[in-house]
């Protein structure tokens, strides 16, 4: 029989346990989120890799990919973008694959590398499936200082159009909801104790969003970047809560 000190001291290491792995999760999820110039320098930095300005030669295995854009848990804190076509199908392809890459950085746009060729790695053997001389980041590509623009919109009630009306671009928090039969999708406004305010409807996403909701799936909620459009007519609002239209430009946790 255990004495209760054995129980004590039982639980004390399963609540370690589970703080270790919580904190695990929680480094794992800062990496995939897009940081500043410092964070993620001090995350490469921590992960034993010194980004430089100019050309640097990553490697690891790829883990997410959409669009123009592929994550590496083995490179923190950045994104690595391709400009063109990958030999044998879209970015996707390069999903579990152990991968080389070159490739550009820029300190003003700080989480992002442009590749400029993509090795697949099997064992000793690499072979060539993406070459480039494009720095240029893709053109859906949000950076640090344009998410400046986007200001926080405070919404208060669904006929007070004055606070989203007129300001061209914002943010929000909120969770992205899929329509009956995936046809379609808005957000679901949130405020700070996760209770809906009202509702957006999403006429698009870049596809530098749709990437970011896919590396960011562990999440429930988000930061939406807007391309704020046309209110849903008063008389229409309160039965369904929705209050405008927009484009989702980018996603973050910020």
């Amino acid at each position: 029989m255990f004495h209760k000190a054995g129980y004590g001291r039982i639980a004390g290491f399963g609540l370690l346990a589970v703080a270790l792995l919580v904190s695990g999760i929680g480094c794992q999820k800062k990496a995939e989120e897009t940081m500043t110039l410092r964070e993620a320098a001090a995350a490469a930095e921590e992960a034993g890799l010194t980004i430089k300005e100019g050309l640097n030669e990553v490697s690891g295995k790829v883990k997410t990919a959409l669009g123009n854009y592929f994550y590496l848990p083995q490179v923190p804190g950045f994104d690595i973008a391709v400009t063109g076509q990958i030999q044998g199908g879209d970015v996707t392809a390069l999903v579990d694959k152990e991968v080389s890459v070159k490739a550009l950085f820029n300190r003003q746009d700080p989480n992002l590398l442009v590749a400029q060729s993509i090795d697949i790695k099997d064992g000793a053997v690499a072979t060539n499936v993406y070459t480039s001389t494009d720095a240029a980041a893709p053109a859906d590509h949000l950076t640090q200082t344009a998410r400046a623009e986007f200001q926080a919109l405070v919404i208060t009630g669904v006929n007070k159009s004055e606070e989203w009306e007129g300001k061209g671009k914002g943010k929000l928090r909120g969770k992205l909801v899929a329509g009956p039969n995936n046809q379609g999708s808005w957000i679901s406004i949130l405020d700070a104790s996760d209770k809906e305010i009202g509702k957006v409807i999403v006429d698009g996403k870049s596809n530098y969003a749709d990437y970011y909701l896919k590396k960011l799936r562990l999440f429930d909620a988000y930061h939406f970047y807007l391309t704020i459009k046309e209110s849903v007519p008063r008389n229409l609002r309160a039965k369904a809560k929705e209050l405008f239209h927009a484009d989702v430009v980018a996603v973050g946790l910020y």
